[in-house]
């Protein structure tokens, strides 16, 4: 079992920033990669950023160049660094992480990330 948790949502103006961070504890040997997923309101379920556990990132098309996804394996934590906000980035985010076809996924319970002014 992998036990994630997020922090570091809030409410930012568009143009502002913001960090979440996903702490994961548990049997983190069997994580493959690590996502950051998000969900809005009438809208599909939406993976913003993976790593995997060799360091390769990929990034949805709607954040590349503003978000930055990393992880610090030595604190057992995963980041998403968030530039230049938009309103449509306003969503509840989600940690997950992929651990293969024997143990499936994991996944925290979500931060809420609200972009007005």
């Amino acid at each position: 079992q992998v036990h994630l948790v997020e922090s570091g949502g809030g409410l930012v103006q568009p143009g502002g920033s913001l960090r979440l961070s996903c702490s994961y504890s548990g049997n983190i040997a069997t994580i493959e990669k690590m996502n950051w997923y998000r969900w809005a309101p009438g809208n599909q379920h939406e993976v913003v950023a993976t790593i995997t556990s060799g360091g390769a990132t990929t990034y949805a098309d709607s954040v590349k160049g503003r978000f930055a996804i990393s992880r610090d394996n030595a604190k057992n934590t995963m980041n998403l660094q968030m530039n230049s906000l938009k309103p449509e980035d306003t969503a509840i985010y989600y940690c997950n992480a992929y651990r293969g076809a024997i143990y499936g996924e994991s996944w925290g319970r979500g931060t809420q990330v609200t972009v007005s002014s």
